[in-house]
C-alpha cells in the first residue's frame, strides 16, 4: 500500500463508530511502546468528532489507518494537537505526516491567532512538528490550564510531572506561535 491509497479528511459523524477501536489503539500502542501517553475515552474521541475537531484516515477501501484531534485552551490562546495515532498496518507510509498536516490546517483555520502545541516522547512527532514550524519549548511556554495536565493522569509518566511541579517530564513539548513566523 502507498500514501497515496489514504484519504485524510475532517472527522465527521459519520465516523463516531470508529471511537472505540481509536481509543484501544492508542492504549495499546502506548503499551508496545512502553512510553507515556494519556489515555483517552471512546466518548472523548466521539466529542471531537461531533464538534469538527478531529481529523481522520482510511483506506480508499474503508479500513481506518490514522487519527488525531483538536483541543482549544484559555479560550483559545492555545490549541493543542493530541491523540496522534496510525494504525500498525499503516505506518511508515506517511499517515501521520498526513493527519498532522491537516490538523494544523485545521487550527489556524479555526484559531489563527492560538499558538499550537503538542507534547511528545516520539521523535518521529517531533520531525513533524518541526516541519510545521514548531520549536521545542518549556512547559512555562504552553497552556497552564489545570484541565490539561489533568488529562495526563493517566500517563505512566505522571508521577514525574507531579513531582517536578508540571515544570518537566520526559514529554517534549513544542509550539507553534503565529505572531513570530
Amino acid at each position: 500500500m502507498e500514501s497515496s491509497d489514504i484519504l485524510v479528511r475532517l472527522a465527521g459523524a459519520a465516523d463516531v463508530d470508529f471511537a472505540l477501536p481509536i481509543a484501544a489503539e492508542m492504549e495499546a500502542s502506548a503499551q508496545a511502546r512502553g512510553t507515556g501517553i494519556a489515555k483517552r475515552s471512546p466518548e472523548m474521541i466521539k466529542e471531537k468528532i461531533l464538534a469538527g475537531k478531529a481529523v481522520i484516515a482510511f483506506t480508499k477501501e474503508g479500513v481506518w489507518a490514522g487519527f488525531s484531534y483538536l483541543q482549544e485552551w484559555e479560550q483559545g490562546k492555545f490549541v493543542s494537537n493530541s491523540g496522534l495515532i496510525v494504525a500498525p498496518a499503516f505506518r511508515g507510509l506517511g499517515v501521520a505526516a498526513a493527519i498532522k498536516q491537516q490538523l494544523f490546517t485545521l487550527c489556524r483555520l479555526r484559531y489563527p491567532q492560538a499558538r499550537i502545541f503538542g507534547i511528545t516522547t516520539g521523535g518521529p512527532v517531533m520531525k513533524l512538528n518541526a516541519r510545521l514550524g514548531f520549536i521545542p519549548v518549556t512547559y512555562a511556554d504552553i497552556t497552564q490550564d489545570p484541565a490539561f495536565w489533568e488529562g495526563c493522569k493517566s500517563c505512566v509518566n505522571y508521577p514525574i510531572l507531579t513531582a517536578k511541579d508540571h515544570k518537566h517530564c520526559l514529554c517534549t513539548a513544542m509550539l507553534f506561535d503565529p505572531c513570530v513566523q
